[in-house]
């Protein structure tokens, strides 16, 4: 399980671990998690070959069984040598209601790696000086600094977009705020330093002899502090147009619509595909460029587009915001732009379907 705040990285790490795995002639499996359906990790990681279930709805520890499901449905068909699992950005206390009961009810069928949380630099950078909260408030705040305490490995993600300086701040600051984890830096873009965490999921995770406290009512605060939507689109063109730039340009006006109202994002991901060709475009902080995740080099007429946005916004101006923007795109491009469905809410307060206290 690869857990972390919404936009670490956590779907470009597992694609990149899958495909290690896949080299050595295992059978890789993976199960992916949203509050709603239609994900875009789903998606990205179905069109690069990878055998994929996705529990929606609720978070892995509110749904417990339908992880479960998710894994056995697998064997039903193949039984995988690897199961990689990715909980919603928004989600702690993962070992607790997941590793341990599943360790409780299943143990004899399955090995638990380490667990593994992504750090995200943007904000991490701003709320572990403590000098500002990243756009979110304390008790979403509370939600990033209580992943971290969970971990048995903190893996300091995109040192290909960070100074050596900035770094070193983040190793130090770690280490004094989280001490007795293993801290390593790497890029799941680039791959490199992968072979550090390769050695380290190779071992069993280590016992808990107690696990953290959780104050659940700032929990569910820190969840509803953001807006959630997930959108599907269809686009079409008058002749064929670049699929790498609409993603991009998509995510772009996002980005300045946000900044008019001071909305930060946790994470915006749109991808457009046509046919085989895939483009995913992200945003992870105000502060931060979009970045062209997935080129197709392609263009096509007819596209498709999935919209997954987590904002500090209310739920509805978000869906206004993202129809208001697809009209304008359309409206200034010539472009035919048709919403098939959308979805915007706040999660709901966390239930675990099971909790193991040691």
């Amino acid at each position: 399980m690869i857990g972390g705040f919404l936009g670490a990285g956590k779907t470009t790490l597992i694609s990149q671990l899958a495909r290690r795995f896949q080299a050595e002639g295992k059978h890789v499996c993976v199960v992916t998690n949203d509050q709603a359906a239609g994900l875009v990790d789903t998606e990205l990681l179905r069109s690069q070959g990878l055998e994929v279930n996705e529990v929606a709805g609720s978070c892995f520890c509110c749904n417990f069984h339908g992880l479960t499901g998710a894994m056995e449905e697998f064997e039903s068909r193949q039984r995988p040598d690897v199961i990689l699992a990715e909980p919603v950005g928004s989600c702690t206390d993962l070992i607790a209601t997941i590793s341990l009961p599943m360790m409780e009810q299943m143990g004899e069928r399955f090995l638990h790696s380490p667990y593994a949380v992504v750090l995200k630099p943007s904000h991490g950078l701003k709320i572990l000086s403590g000098e500002g909260k990243g756009g979110f408030s304390q008790k979403a705040e509370y939600i990033f600094r209580k992943q971290l305490e969970e971990s048995e490995i903190i893996l300091i993600n995109r040192i290909d977009e960070l100074t050596a300086e900035q770094v070193a701040t983040l190793r130090e600051q770690l280490s004094e705020q989280y001490p007795g984890r293993q801290i390593i830096c790497l890029s799941a873009k680039t791959g490199e330093n992968l072979d550090a965490l390769w050695e380290t999921l190779a071992a069993e995770a280590s016992s808990r002899e107690a696990t953290m406290e959780v104050d659940y009512d700032v929990y569910a605060d820190g969840e509803a502090e953001l807006g959630w939507l997930n959108a599907t689109v269809s686009v079409t063109a008058a002749k064929a147009i670049s699929i790498d730039q609409l993603a991009q340009q998509l995510v772009d006006r996002l980005r300045q619509a946000m900044l008019r109202v001071q909305a930060e994002p946790a994470h915006l991901k749109i991808l457009c595909s046509s046919g085989s060709h895939v483009a995913v475009a992200n945003l992870v902080s105000s502060d931060t460029p979009t970045m062209l995740s997935i080129a197709s080099d392609a263009e096509a007429e007819s596209l498709s587009v999935i919209i997954n946005a987590r904002v500090c916004l209310d739920p509805e101006a978000l869906t206004g915001m993202v129809r208001d923007t697809l009209d304008a795109m359309a409206s200034d491009s010539g472009l035919t732009i048709q919403v098939d469905s959308i979805e915007s809410f706040r999660p709901g307060r966390p239930e675990p379907t099971f909790r193991v206290q040691q």
